[in-house]
């Protein structure tokens, strides 16, 4: 028994010498190809050598990214160039981090694992790189192309009329979403030759609704029809006649604020050959000599709205492009406008 014992003993570490010898051989074979289960940025490389694994994680990672991004949003393509991007990646590192991660583990898990067609699901990260200012330039180029200012509910005036403009909602792109999006794309996740950009609604400050809060009071004169309205919350509240300027010194178009408010005021003569004698003088308020009687509101450009006792010349263009109005008019006027209101002139 003992002789036997001892040739049993014997022909199993020949056999254990065989198997490791043949196991290292298997393994020593198979040393250039990456191990199934092998993943670089999710492209399976299992079985390939370094060479096979380049070509595929070029063509599946690399080469897509070094297409042109489109971005469609609010109806539009949006193209960032490839030659802008620049992309780049060290292939060759990840494919050799690849096959280390496959030498990992000791020899009798790798040839066992070999043998029986298991896997050792390992995720080698490829670190692609980019041109990070061409890319915050291409979001701001697509958030400018897609946004919308919001609008406020607003008065159109006319010299007869004051006309509620509806509001309207504006828009802006979700940058940081579509940065990121972006960015994962090019940092190896799975590619989308187009990506949607996503916009968010801005709502305006003032609606229909609070419009007409927003102008309690509004003036307007219609140099046509020789005629003041005092609009309140938009509605008319009073309608005057008045006198306006002369061909030689209209009044002003356009939209202008009252700007002061005086009570028998000082006229400061023009120096024109229109006021004669008395050009370039003062004249105290109150006086006989001053044609502004009773009440002053300033417009614009030394022009503004003035009581006459001209009550003749209502209705024509005959001042120097003052806004004349009757002396009971225009204090009646005058109580119900504040420095700052809106006046249309046309």
């Amino acid at each position: 028994m003992g002789r036997k014992a001892r040739i049993f003993g014997a022909v199993a570490v020949g056999v254990l010498v065989l198997g490791a010898v043949a196991a290292y051989g298997y393994d020593a074979s198979r040393s250039h190809l990456i191990s199934d289960g092998v993943t670089i940025n999710g492209v399976e490389v299992g079985g390939l050598d370094t060479e096979q694994a380049e070509v595929l994680v070029r063509k599946q990672v690399v080469e897509p990214r070094r297409r042109a991004i489109r971005v469609e949003a609010d109806g539009e393509t949006f193209t960032l160039p490839a030659r802008d991007l620049k992309v780049r990646a060290n292939v060759s590192g990840a494919v050799e981090d690849a096959l280390d991660a496959s030498r990992e583990g000791s020899l009798p898990e790798r040839v066992f694992r070999q043998i029986t067609g298991g896997s050792d699901p390992r995720e080698v990260t490829l670190d692609v790189q980019w041109s990070r200012p061409a890319l915050n330039g291409f979001v701001r180029e697509v958030a400018d192309g897609v946004y919308v200012a919001p609008r406020d509910a607003s008065v159109e005036p006319g010299p007869e009329s004051l006309t509620v403009v509806d509001e309207a909602d504006g828009q802006k792109l979700r940058d940081n979403l579509l940065d990121s999006e972006l960015e994962s794309i090019l940092a190896g996740g799975p590619y989308r030759p187009v990506v949607k950009g996503r916009t968010r609604v801005l709502k305006p400050s003032v609606t229909r609704a609070e419009v007409s809060g927003a102008y309690p009071t509004y003036i307007t004169v219609s140099k046509a029809s020789y005629t003041l309205t005092l609009w309140k919350d938009l509605e008319v509240a009073a309608q005057y006649p008045v006198a306006v300027g002369s061909p030689d010194y209209p009044t002003p178009d356009g939209l202008f604020s009252i700007q002061d408010k005086q009570v028998d005021p000082d006229w400061h003569v023009p120096t024109s050959d229109w006021a004669g004698d008395l050009a370039g003088t003062v004249v105290p308020g109150g006086s006989a000599e001053n044609p502004l009687k009773a009440r002053w509101m300033g417009i614009y450009g030394g022009a503004g709205i003035h009581g006459t006792d001209s009550i003749y010349s209502l209705g024509t263009a005959a001042s120097h492009g003052c806004v004349r109005m009757a002396v009971d008019d225009v204090i009646a006027l005058y109580d119900q406008v504040d420095v700052g209101t809106p006046i249309y002139i046309g």
